[in-house]
C-alpha cells in the first residue's frame, strides 16, 4: 500500500533518521548494514511495527538477514535508548522510533497504534510504590478501544445481523 508524503513529513523522516543514527554513533553502536536497514524501516514506517513486520520490511532489501539478528537489533535499540518498546497483553511488542513521552491509543480489533501527546496524561500522579519495593522510571498511558475503521466495520457488522 502506498502513501502519499508530503515534503514536511520527509523532510522530518530525514531528520528523525539521522537523530537515529547519531544516537547510535554516541551509544558506540556501529551503523552495520543491518541496523542502518532497520532504523530506515522504522523511521519511514509511520506506524509501530512489531518485530516480525520489521524483519519482512527489512527482508526484502537484505535476503540474508536472520530473523534473530532483526529481534537482537531492536533489543539493543530498546536497551540503549535509541527506540522505545511499547506492549500490551496478549499482542505482539511494537517499536517506537518516538522516546520522548508520549501515550497510545491502541485499537482492540486491528491492533493499531496511535501517538498521542497530552499533557493532562503527563501529569497522572503516580502511587507509592515502596510498599512493594518498586521504583517507576518511566510510564506511559495507553487508552484502548475502537480506531474509526473498525467502528465502521464493527457497525457495519451489526447492522448486517439485524
Amino acid at each position: 500500500m502506498s502513501r502519499r508524503v508530503s515534503k514536511q513529513s520527509r523532510a522530518d523522516a530525514a531528520e528523525r533518521l539521522e537523530h537515529l543514527k547519531l544516537s547510535c554513533r554516541e551509544k558506540g553502536l556501529r551503523l552495520t548494514p543491518q541496523r542502518r536497514a532497520l532504523l530506515e524501516r522504522l523511521v519511514e514506517s509511520g506506524d509501530h511495527p512489531s518485530a516480525e513486520q520489521l524483519y519482512a520490511r527489512v527482508h526484502r532489501k537484505l535476503p540474508g538477514l536472520s530473523r534473530a539478528t532483526v529481534f537482537r537489533i531492536l533489543e539493543q535499540f530498546v536497551a540503549s535508548g535509541i527506540i522505545a518498546k511499547a506492549c500490551h497483553p496478549g499482542r505482539s511488542a511494537r517499536f517506537d522510533v518516538r522516546t520522548e513521552l508520549h501515550h497510545h491509543l491502541v485499537c482492540l480489533r486491528c491492533e493499531s497504534m496511535t501517538d498521542i501527546f497530552n499533557d493532562t496524561l503527563d501529569r497522572v500522579a503516580l502511587p507509592d510504590t515502596t510498599a512493594y519495593n518498586f521504583d517507576i522510571v518511566d510510564f506511559r498511558v495507553q487508552l484502548r478501544g475502537y480506531c474509526k475503521k473498525c467502528q465502521r466495520q464493527i457497525r457495519r457488522t451489526v447492522d448486517e445481523k439485524q
